[in-house]
């Protein structure tokens, strides 16, 4: 279980992090956000590798969520476009992520 909350803060604090590059473009007081975000991410995300997750799953979950909560919110915050078909892809990548920790489970257990 604690893997998975370091990977959360991880995956949490890269979105702030993106979202605050973001941000900055207009006030660059953000940017000690941006530092703080990415540095925090990988901090967690090497938390989540020597709590035992696997690099490949946390990679890949840590990617693929970035994308899609960075996506959306961006939609939401900043009135970027968010279409059906990046809609697609992103569930399209939910559902890669998802088979790489099935394999991931099944490796483990054989």
């Amino acid at each position: 279980m604690r893997k998975w909350l370091f990977l959360a803060g991880a995956i949490g604090c890269e979105v702030t992090g993106s979202l605050s590059l973001k941000a900055s473009l207009d006030h660059p007081a953000w940017y000690v956000l941006v530092a703080l975000g990415y540095t925090t991410s990988f901090v967690m995300l090497a938390g989540t590798l020597r709590a035992g997750m696997p690099l490949g799953v946390a990679y890949g979950v840590w990617g693929a969520l970035g994308v899609v909560l960075t996506a959306t919110l961006a939609a939401l915050l900043f009135d970027e476009a968010l279409t059906l078909v990046m809609l697609a892809g992103m569930a399209f990548i939910i559902v890669g992520v998802l088979l790489v920790e099935l394999g991931s489970q099944q490796k483990a257990s054989t």
